[in-house]
């Protein structure tokens, strides 16, 4: 049975959030759940709102990382933080995949330096699974590496397409490069170096595409620095948030007829734009799953980032990741 390391006390609505979705995984899912966090506390919120605690383990912890301390303490000070011992637990095989929705910095830090990346992989990169009109597409990197060479890239481009077809069941997933323009000579020296290394590649490259042209899902797999990632993240979030106040806005003066027509296809909308759907982004490039959850994340959106997490261990993802890794280096070893 899957085992599921949860930080108790990540994010904003912890713990009752975190208990109530964990018990739905439990009951729903049929994984084990670890908590890390303080006993005491997570006994009496789980007894004062009735949730079911069978199937849920509790590894003691008083401590709590603070979401405003420097990520880097996470290997420091935070080593017995509530986070600190989840990846611990992940790094000793205590488990077999670790969620988390405190400080996506910390985790990624805790990530790289306690869980440890799959050798060969250069940088470990947050990868949002993102709506589209035609299915979805993940997005690497969404913010951890500001700065990043070709190579790292076409890594990536490697991690993404191992996400879509083992966790997602799209088989020979599309691969994007995201850029100013379609042309392959466009963008900086990163874009340009990074386009001729994915042509070469054995990967379903589709050349470059525009920021325009995502929201029409025609590839699955997006890639493109941490920095630029991060600014299409937060506008994505940002014009869903638009859209449903658009929405409501409209069909408020549409009466209650015209509204009731549009019912069904206004909540399918709603549900594609919404990130507790999805549970959270996964940091690709780990030895272990490790899934970071939306900050804000209620008992649905921890339920559904146990299930991402779980896909992920069942699914082969890291193994998947680290035999490309390998196949690549033993090509690279033969032509030199």
């Amino acid at each position: 049975m899957t085992k599921i390391i949860v930080d108790a006390f990540g994010g904003d609505n912890a713990p009752l959030e975190v208990i109530k979705g964990c018990e739905r995984a439990v009951r729903e899912l049929g994984v084990r759940i670890v908590l890390t966090g303080s006993e005491t506390i997570i006994k009496k919120c789980a007894a004062d709102n009735g949730i079911n605690m069978n199937g849920i383990e509790i590894v003691h912890t008083d401590d709590v990382f603070d979401i405003h301390e420097e990520p880097k303490e996470i290997i420091k000070s935070g080593k017995n933080s509530s986070m600190g011992l989840g990846l611990q637990l992940l790094a000793d095989g205590k488990g077999d995949a670790f969620v988390s929705a405190g400080s996506t910095g910390a985790l990624v830090m805790g990530a790289t330096f306690i869980v440890k990346r799959i050798k060969g992989i250069k940088r470990v990169a947050p990868s949002p699974v993102m709506p589209a009109d035609k299915g979805s597409f993940i997005l690497v990197d969404a913010g951890a590496n500001t700065e990043c060479r070709p190579e790292m890239l076409m890594q990536f481009a490697v991690m993404g397409s191992a996400y879509m077809e083992k966790v997602l069941g799209v088989k020979s997933p599309k691969v994007a490069l995201l850029n100013i323009g379609a042309e392959e000579t466009k963008g900086r020296e990163l874009e340009i170096e990074a386009y001729k290394m994915l042509s070469e590649s054995k990967l379903n490259f589709a050349g470059n595409i525009e920021a325009r042209d995502l929201p029409k899902g025609e590839v699955q797999v997006v890639v493109t620095d941490g920095f630029t990632g991060n600014i299409v993240l937060k506008l994505y979030e940002g014009m869903g948030s638009f859209f449903a106040k658009k929405m409501k806005w409209i069909f408020s003066g549409a009466g209650k007829l015209g509204a009731l027509f549009s019912l069904d296809k206004i909540k399918k909308f709603r549900k594609q734009m919404d990130y507790k759907e999805v549970g959270g982004s996964a940091l690709l490039g780990v030895k272990k799953p490790v899934i970071k959850a939306h900050g804000s994340s209620d008992a649905t959106a921890f339920f559904n980032a146990v299930r991402q997490a779980k896909k992920c261990a069942e699914g082969g993802v890291t193994q998947a990741i680290a035999d490309y890794v390998a196949a690549s280096s033993d090509t690279d070893k033969g032509a030199e």
